[in-house]
């Protein structure tokens, strides 16, 4: 790597960079770093001690890469990222059960976008794109493909599956399980926690599970617990207070099953 002569960045002696790395002006890069070959850093950006960088990555201008990151070959973080964060919890949180977080592990051609903040101890999966401003909490896992949308959380030991569409503002809170295919609307909320913070210290909270290809429509609410079945449709507004059974339509506020799901819409013949 070369450098003109009026650059200024900081590059700590036991890191290492490819051949044809770039690195932008005041950029910082911290000791024992692995950046891969042709592999662009971009002004201000930081990535901290011991992360892995593979080849080809593009970071942007700002962005921030916590400690002992690994960061997949073709990836692109965005201008103001952070990777890597650990969290900071109130005393006695349910977040910080459990041994201490894992590095966060990015897979190939992940794409990181503006703003968005994604925590150690996550896995984001080959090819998924994390929208602008989104945050993954520690632990959760986002499959190969999916999408995380503008403004949407995924909070700590969620699993989304792959090729999950998960659209703008929506919550995905903490123990749910989001598998392959499904589809999330605009503002989508879910809950896990039916007293509102007033049951015993160690109860377990119970997120909502969303079987393969079912589709939620825009606004909907999940209460604690519930399922919604494979290939299941939610509409937009529902308020969705049992078990949605496979291929049955809901709507209303509570949520009640209208019709069926016919065989041209299933998702066998629309992937």
């Amino acid at each position: 790597m070369s450098l003109p002569p009026d650059v200024h960045v900081s590059i700590a002696p036991g890191a290492q960079l490819g051949e044809n790395v770039s690195v932008g002006p005041f950029a910082v890069i911290g000791d024992r770093v692995r950046v891969g070959a042709g592999t662009r850093i971009g002004a201000g950006a930081v990535i901290g001690d011991h992360a892995r960088i593979g080849a080809d990555a593009r970071i942007g201008a700002g962005a921030m890469i916590g400690a002992d990151t690994e960061l997949g070959p073709g990836c692109v973080v965005e201008e103001g990222a952070v990777l890597g964060k650990r969290p900071r919890l109130r005393a006695g949180s349910r977040a910080a059960a459990g041994a201490a977080l894992d590095p966060l592990v990015i897979g190939a051609e992940v794409t990181v976008c503006c703003g968005a903040v994604v925590y150690a101890g996550a896995r984001i999966c080959a090819g998924a794109i994390i929208g602008d401003q989104a945050q993954v909490r520690e632990r959760a896992v986002i499959g190969e493909r999916s999408v995380v949308g503008r403004g949407s959380a995924v909070d700590f030991d969620s699993r989304v599956g792959a090729r999950v569409l998960i659209q703008t503002g929506v919550y995905i809170t903490h123990a749910v399980l989001v598998e392959d295919d499904v589809f999330i609307g605009p503002g989508v909320v879910t809950t896990n926690d039916d007293t509102m913070g007033r049951h015993l210290g160690g109860e377990p909270l119970r997120g909502p599970t969303f079987r393969r290809a079912c589709r939620i429509g825009g606004g909907a609410v999940l209460v604690p617990g519930i399922e919604i079945g494979e290939e299941a449709f939610v509409a937009a507004g529902a308020v969705v207070t049992r078990d949605v059974g496979p291929r049955d339509v809901v709507m209303g506020v509570p949520a009640r099953i209208v019709r069926r799901v016919p065989d041209a819409d299933l998702h066998e013949h629309w992937s």
